[in-house]
């Protein structure tokens, strides 16, 4: 029997199934909220967003899409897995030109690469690695790499981790800058500017990524900069569970920020990356998130996500206390389910959280 509060996230994901055209954008958010709805039907054992899903990689298979930066990169999570789930290589091409972006993209900083890329907005934005990558860059190669037991494109996954730690770590703090600037070698934006979503990208992140990478060099320093990050971010938990924009700074509560904090936290406690200290925390924060699935205009719908965030040139603060919430933003809902997920299985033994699939991880 499915408890409760999974219950309320399967709903949400069918009325969003059932109000939004499978043809969504090739972007980093609808592919988060398509590799998490994989991950909940390989957890419930059921086939519920498989045929969307495909119809999705028909189209972009039909319409090809520009890989041209980090965030056009994470869609292959959905090809790759749609054929790995149907057991087929129909959509191998598509999956194969977001590989050649990884392994072949020039880097700007060390095995780095410049995260808007040769995108529009990448030609007037510096040159820049962002917390970001480590899902939308990071975590495909760590995952596919681990199942198809392909070195190379391993090597570059074991890199990712520590090489965005060394930039965008503040030790200090225990928290993450948005961006580094590789020409004038600066993170920014500083003055405790510590964006939420972003510091919750690396609590999902590094925990998944761990997982498929398992044993390598850098682990015991990944686990250790985890540990103080989980730390760092807790001490910034608002009474109701919830989790700001800015968590050093004044701003508004944003849901996708807190629920991927509950995922990353919920899912390290599971997996022993994290001390047990972290559940409460963890569990606090996706029982705020559950409580932002409101009902509206009788459709069920996530509430209080903000929009993309980009970290201005100027006044950088209002890049992220300016930008509006809104309903329904793929990515807030990819990161509940992930939370849901993690929260379904406390105190089960798993071998892998995310996914199954028949391989052998030993």
């Amino acid at each position: 029997m499915v408890n409760p509060f999974l219950a309320q996230v399967i709903d949400l994901v069918c009325d969003y199934r059932k109000n939004n055209h499978p043809k969504m954008k090739w972007m980093w958010g609808e592919a988060l909220l398509g590799f998490a709805m994989l991950l909940l039907d390989e957890y419930l054992g059921t086939e519920e967003s498989l045929p969307y899903l495909t119809e999705y990689c028909e189209y972009y298979l039909k319409n090809r899409p520009k890989i041209d930066h980090a965030d056009r990169v994470a869609p292959i999570l959905i090809t790759y897995l749609v054929d790995k789930m149907k057991g087929t290589d129909r959509f191998k091409s598509l999956t194969n030109e977001g590989i050649n972006y990884i392994l072949y993209e020039p880097r700007v900083l060390e095995d780095a690469v410049n995260h808007l890329g040769r995108s529009f907005v990448g030609k007037f934005y510096p040159k820049s690695i962002w917390v970001d990558s480590l899902v939308m860059f990071a975590l495909f190669p760590a995952l596919y790499g681990r199942l198809e037991k392909d070195e190379e494109v391993l090597v570059v996954a074991k890199r990712q981790p520590k090489m965005y730690a060394k930039y965008l770590f503040d030790s200090n703090t225990g928290l993450w800058y948005h961006s580094y600037w590789v020409k004038s070698k600066k993170a920014y934006p500083k003055r405790n500017l510590f964006w939420g979503r972003g510091n919750g990208w690396v609590l999902f992140a590094l925990p998944a990524i761990l997982d498929y990478l398992g044993e390598f060099s850098d682990r015991a320093e990944i686990l250790e900069i985890l540990d103080k990050t989980a730390a760092a971010v807790v001490k910034t938990q608002k009474e109701n569970g919830m989790f700001n924009t800015l968590l050093l700074r004044s701003s508004y509560e944003e849901t996708s920020a807190t629920t991927l904090i509950a995922a990353g936290l919920i899912h390290g406690v599971n997996h022993g990356y994290l001390g047990k200290e972290y559940l409460e925390p963890g569990i606090k924060a996706y029982e705020a998130a559950l409580s932002k699935i409101k009902t509206k205009k009788g459709k069920i719908v996530l509430t209080g996500i903000s929009g993309p965030t980009i970290p201005l040139h100027a006044f950088p603060k209002l890049g992220y206390t300016f930008v509006p919430k809104s309903d329904n933003w793929s990515y807030g809902i990819a990161a509940l389910i992930f939370a849901a997920l993690a929260h379904a299985q406390i105190g089960k033994e798993m071998r892998i959280p995310w996914l199954d699939l028949g391989v052998n991880y030993e």
